[in-house]
């Protein structure tokens, strides 16, 4: 720790963002790079805690608290705040692969765990993370580094999304031919397609680091999907391993009176096909436009979120978001404890763009779609709504119940479905002859990864659900460890 005091002397600083009015013109990203004598300051804010909780990486109530891939945090906290940039950066890839993806779109568990964030706000951890990746490709130290000889072993990973990017990463700097499948039609998966613009840059950001990787001897096939246009059992037959890294792509559907109607779509559909259009320069048959629309969002999270930010962007009429939890308290509660992430009140960047737009946050909490209502054409015209009240079942589990008299009608054009995922598509799973969990996931142990079948590997969201990309980035990484052991008899990857 380079300055005792710090954390007594300097207060928080996060970096400043473009206004909502102005960000919401374009598809540009809109968090402003902070000076580097600031940065400075908050690295010294890094306190000497003794057990820095912000790389532990722990589950604890469900959910991370630190860093699932162990960040060096302490580390390149002092190294940022002494000016040594370059030597922070070679700690932050010896745990990260992909730090310019985690420092946008990582909620940031490690600030949620920081000891100093007991009695004061956290130390701003993600944006000194960002900054120096971006300092990294600026400086022109990140260029391709392609291993020094072959093992002569094969692998294919089906999947290019940050679990499939992490395992072909390390698998190819162990010195195996890896050939990664995508069946979209351009590399990157989550970070691609489901991603919005204004978050991760697609041209920018996530090309520049696949060129790394193509130039290190990666082989990318897309528009290639693996049990239609590749039958899996030539995978199997022509490479020494496989890897599924598929992603969680079932959507939670909402199966009300109506919604069979026109003007209903999964989020994914729409921030799909946004994103393609951004791509293209123009909007392809998939497009969904919220131009001049009444939207209502039923769901929350990320997703809903990127929904309510794409919205404002097309030039949407009205946006309403439904969220059937109950509205998280403003501080911890007392069953919240640190170092558990923090369950409180925040205002994300599509809602302080939609309060800024229409006067306030669109989201309304512990409400639930009842109806979907027709115009008499077959296209939706209303939502129709219910407060509810979370009690317990006879099983002791906790259950919405409508409460009378709080019904109301939503007006809605395009009706978003962002209520999560599922799990994998089965068709591939089926045709490797893969187990299932009860939860319908690919059966792998986390640390192990092992399927049923000898030599096929699962890693990701496909083996452990819906998650964040972080989480994806730390199985890419353990699932290429146990895949090399497999094929060496033993492993030096991390």
């Amino acid at each position: 720790m380079g300055k005792p005091t710090g954390f007594i002397e300097h207060l928080r600083e996060a970096p400043s963002e473009l206004s909502p009015e102005d960000r919401i013109r374009n598809w540009n990203e809109f968090h402003m790079p902070m000076p580097e004598e600031n940065l400075q300051t908050q690295g010294a804010r890094c306190m000497d805690c003794g057990t820095p909780f912000c790389h532990t990486g722990e589950l604890i109530s469900g959910m991370a608290s630190g860093c699932p891939i162990n960040n060096l945090i302490p580390e390149w906290n002092d190294l940022i705040y002494r000016g040594l940039w370059r030597e922070a950066l070679d700690r932050l890839h010896k745990t990260n692969n992909f730090p310019e993806f985690t420092g946008r779109v990582c909620p940031a568990p490690c600030e949620g765990s920081c000891v100093l964030g007991i009695t004061s706000p956290p130390v701003t951890i993600k944006n000194i993370e960002y900054s120096i990746i971006e300092r990294g490709w600026e400086e022109g130290w990140i260029v391709p580094h392609p291993p020094a000889k072959r093992t002569g072993k094969t692998v294919a990973i089906i999947g290019s999304g940050p679990a499939g990017l992490a395992a072909a990463d390390q698998l190819n700097k162990a010195g195996h031919t890896v050939t990664v499948y995508e069946r979209a039609d351009r590399p990157g998966g989550l970070l691609t397609y489901g991603i919005p613009n204004m978050k991760l840059d697609k041209k920018d950001i996530v090309r520049r680091r696949l060129d790394i990787l193509e130039a290190e001897g990666i082989t990318f096939n897309c528009g290639v999907e693996v049990g239609s246009d590749l039958p899996a059992q030539k995978l199997l037959n022509d490479f020494d391993s496989v890897i599924l890294c598929t992603g969680s792509t079932r959507p939670r559907d909402l199966p009300i009176e109506g919604r069979e109607l026109n003007g209903i779509h999964f989020a994914m559909e729409f921030l799909t096909a946004n994103t393609r259009a951004v791509l293209d320069g123009k909007p392809g048959d998939d497009y969904i436009s919220a131009a001049g629309k009444d939207v209502v969002i039923i769901g929350g999270g990320d997703t809903g979120t990127d929904c309510v930010g794409t919205s404002i962007r097309h030039g949407c009429k009205s946006i309403n978001q439904l969220e059937i939890m109950p509205k998280p308290p403003e501080v911890r509660s007392s069953s919240n404890p640190w170092p558990e992430w923090p369950k409180i009140y925040r205002l994300d960047y599509g809602q302080e763009e939609a309060k800024a737009l229409f006067g306030k946050d669109p989201r309304g909490y512990v409400t639930t779609a009842t109806k979907f209502e027709d115009d008499g054409n077959g296209n939706v015209a209303a939502v129709h709504t219910v407060e509810v009240q979370w009690e317990r079942d006879e099983n002791g589990r906790f259950t919405p119940i409508h409460l009378p008299g709080s019904e109301k009608r939503i007006p809605a054009q395009l009706v978003l479905l962002a209520m999560g995922f599922l799990g994998p598509e089965s068709p591939l799973m089926d045709a490797l002859g893969l187990e299932k969990t009860e939860r319908s996931n690919i059966k792998a142990e986390h640390e192990e990864y092992t399927t049923n079948k000898p030599g096929v590997f699962a890693a990701g969201d496909c083996r452990r659900g819906q998650s964040l990309v972080v989480w994806a980035i730390n199985e890419g990484r353990g699932v290429a460890r146990e895949c090399d052991r497999y094929l060496m008899g033993t492993t030096e990857l991390p």
